[in-house]
């Protein structure tokens, strides 16, 4: 959130734009940004089989409304499609499950008339349910058959755009069974919102142990998660509170850990311990807790979830918001396809996709990628193809999608490039990150898309191929990651210069100019930073002229004076307080230094603060894919329910290959693992060197303006920055 787009050049992304009904328009305004997201409760005898399941729809209004939206447990996505009759959606259950109910949330584009449709092979359609006259909203259909396919069927719009769905639950698969005795939850890994202190962690809810405890900070909201490792029916939760209990919470599940359903909900809580009754599907499940009954936080001695016995839904393979297991190639396979060359049916090379020819899909590089013409190529069928250089042996196929996936493809295998044999075949495919396991011999892979998710054609950001044999090139090597708690210190400043003193100039650029996002400030050569004499940094906004500014301020970076790759980056810091400022701890990718636009360099946001909140901070990435406002991270409270503008506090990420951990005060607020990230958002970014960056913000889009009340000048104290290995 820290730089501006990107600038015409050679990573931009597609352009996409969203079109939201005036209900939910004005909502988002009403909260400020936040949708809020309520939820048809099924009843007990029933499970929700649909959310993260393949969809596919008859058409898209653009790649922004994709079929998955609709069966993703978001509430805040939603499938629209062009604006013709007819239009269908669909859902693929896994197998043939008795289905009972569907139940629709419609955006403001409904359908009037349309049907709910059964099928056991996709093909022959047996109507459950017909409405005509529909007047939209939400809608809760009892229908009555075995299906492994449900769908919608619109044949006539109550508006002039398509229909549009934010989103399409289908119930079902009895558990006729009961539910179990064994608590799921005990040992499993938790987390939380905020600890009491270090006495009172999440894990102490689901050691079996009814003498130790969690405790939150004394704020609301609060939550505990628990992650039970697989996908489960959730058939009863219970709530063994100490004294600090909650009044108003949820109990609420998820696929991944990101979007959640609540299956249960209480406004008159009494504490004690609550057998509660619910029905769900999810890997996470957590307490979600919205008023206290005490000045104090929340407080579980114990916090217990049973499974069903039998009825539980299908096996499934790993849907779209659930991120699959990381599977490794087969013993002995290797990276086969690295610089080798392609050639594909198509590929874009313009404003929009500057160079995205075949290469950049085997260049192991997660910021480019190949694309299919955007003048000839956006039809099908669209394929690409490497040559591995001689003969080899495959076993396996990663395929990391743009927005712009194939549901129908083949991987084939040739000698020739001339004649294919097909030893892979989906007509789901569900874009994102796809790790396919196959066996096939040849010196030519391809995959062969026959069927877009999307209007446009197809794009990928890596395609890759392992095996043995070949001829293969091997890629960089990569640093090895750290082992934490990190303890090697490679790199710090403790800011322990006299009164007045300027940073160290072999540790530091300072870096004026007038900043990003609609921000006020102009930063200056220098002139608002110095040593206070008492072992800070200090880091100044005035209230003053400079650069056609009428607020100066300081920022300041370690490029190409000091770049990092994984291991444990803090600082100590105390932030300031005041409406419109905006102090932060961040890194970018050091390609940014060479020419490579934001955010296809990456940045990782380890704190940000907003002046008007100081209660709450925020760490977040920003990628091609998920950047802005829509970066991929977490807005937590201060642990302790502290005041982050009151005292000095620890911001760190603990970064490796496989994800970054960011933590306050020692304490874990967001995980971003990358396999998550890369099967749910897109490329992950972070796999070379950063540099870091301190600064103070003055207004601009995220903090907001400054007013009458904010203090001039201000200050930003860092007491030092140290890196780990």
């Amino acid at each position: 959130m820290r730089t501006s787009p990107p600038p015409t050049g050679r990573w931009p992304a597609r352009p996409t734009w969203l079109r939201l009904g005036a209900l939910t328009a004005a909502l988002i305004a009403l909260l400020g940004g936040y949708v809020v997201v309520t939820t048809v409760t099924a009843s007990a005898a029933e499970i929700l089989l649909s959310q993260g399941r393949p969809a596919t729809a008859s058409s898209t209004e653009s790649i922004a409304f994709p079929a998955s939206a609709a069966v993703d447990g978001d509430n805040g996505t939603r499938w629209s499609s062009a604006a013709a009759d007819p239009q269908w959606l669909q859902v693929d259950l896994g197998t043939p499950v008795a289905v009972s109910r569907v139940a629709l949330r419609w955006e403001a584009a409904y359908a009037s008339d349309f049907t709910i449709q059964l099928s056991t092979n996709g093909s022959s359609w047996t109507t459950a349910h017909t409405t005509v006259g529909g007047t939209g909203g939400e809608q809760s259909l009892t229908v009555a058959g075995t299906a492994r396919y449900v769908r919608l069927h619109a044949t006539r719009r109550a508006t002039v755009w398509g229909v549009s769905l934010f989103e399409f639950q289908v119930y079902g698969g009895s558990a006729p069974g009961g539910c179990g005795t064994t608590n799921a939850a005990q040992g499993r890994p938790a987390l939380a919102s905020s600890v009491e202190s270090g006495a009172y962690p999440a894990s102490a809810a689901v050691d079996g142990n009814t003498g130790t405890r969690w405790s939150s900070a004394a704020a609301d909201p609060q939550w505990l998660r628990v992650d039970l490792g697989s996908t489960q029916a959730i058939c009863g939760v219970t709530l063994n509170w100490e004294a600090a209990y909650g009044v108003a919470f949820t109990i609420q599940t998820s696929a991944d850990g990101n979007s959640w359903i609540t299956v249960h909900t209480t406004t008159n809580g009494t504490g004690g311990v609550q057998n509660l009754t619910v029905t769900g599907t999810g890997r996470f499940v957590r307490v979600h807790g919205t008023t206290r009954a005490t000045p104090y936080g929340y407080s579980l001695w114990e916090f217990q979830i049973r499974t069903g016995t039998t009825g539980t839904p299908p096996p499934t393979t790993p849907p779209p918001t659930t991120p699959p297991p990381t599977t490794p190639p087969p013993g002995g396979s290797r990276l086969l396809s690295y610089q080798k060359p392609g050639v594909a049916s198509t590929d874009q090379s313009d404003v929009n996709c500057f160079e995205c020819v075949p290469a950049r899909a085997f260049d192991n590089d997660p910021a480019t990628r190949w694309a299919t013409s955007s003048t000839t190529g956006w039809v099908d069928p669209g394929w690409i193809y490497v040559d591995l250089g001689a003969t080899a042996t495959i076993s396996q196929v990663v395929l990391q999608w743009d927005p712009a996936y194939a549901t129908s493809y083949q991987i084939q295998v040739s000698p020739n490039a001339s004649t294919w044999t097909t030893i892979y075949s989906t007509t789901t495919g569900r874009g994102f990150k796809e790790t396919v396991n196959v066996t096939g011999t040849g010196r030519y892979v391809r995959m062969y898309g026959t069927a877009r998710a999307t209007p446009y054609g197809y794009s990928l950001y890596e395609f890759r191929v392992y095996g043995t044999g070949g001829n293969p090139v091997a890629p960089p090597p990569m640093p090895p990651d750290p082992v934490f708690p990190a303890t090697r210190l490679v790199w710090s400043d403790e800011f322990n210069g006299p009164a007045g003193s300027k940073p160290d100039p072999t540790k530091w650029t300072i870096d004026p100019g007038t900043g990003q996002n609609n921000e006020v400030q102009y930063y200056t050569n220098n002139d608002n930073v110095s040593m206070d004499g008492n072992g800070s940094l200090v880091l100044e906004a005035r209230r003053e002229n400079a650069g056609g500014r009428e607020y100066t301020s300081h920022r300041m970076n370690t490029g190409n004076k000091f770049h990092v790759q994984y291991g444990r980056i803090e600082a100590r810091v105390r932030v300031p307080k005041g409406n419109g400022l905006w102090p932060a701890f961040w890194m970018m990718g050091a390609d940014f230094l060479t020419g490579r636009p934001w955010p296809y360099n990456g940045e990782i946001d380890i704190m940000e603060v907003l002046g008007r909140n100081t209660l709450e901070g925020y760490s977040t990435l920003h990628a091609p894919q998920y950047n802005g406002a829509g970066g991929y991270g977490l807005k937590y409270p201060a642990p302790g329910g502290v005041d982050f503008a009151n005292d000095y506090h620890v911001w760190s990420a603990e970064w490796d290959s496989r994800g970054i951990t960011f933590k306050v005060d020692g304490q874990t607020v967001f995980y971003a693992s990358k396999d998550t990230v890369e099967s749910t958002r897109g490329p992950w970014v972070y796999d070379h060197p950063f540099y870091i960056i301190l600064n103070l913000a003055v207004g601009g889009d995220f903090p907001g303006p400054v007013d009458g009340t904010t203090p001039f000048p201000s200050r930003m104290y860092v007491d030092y920055v140290r890196v780990y290995q």
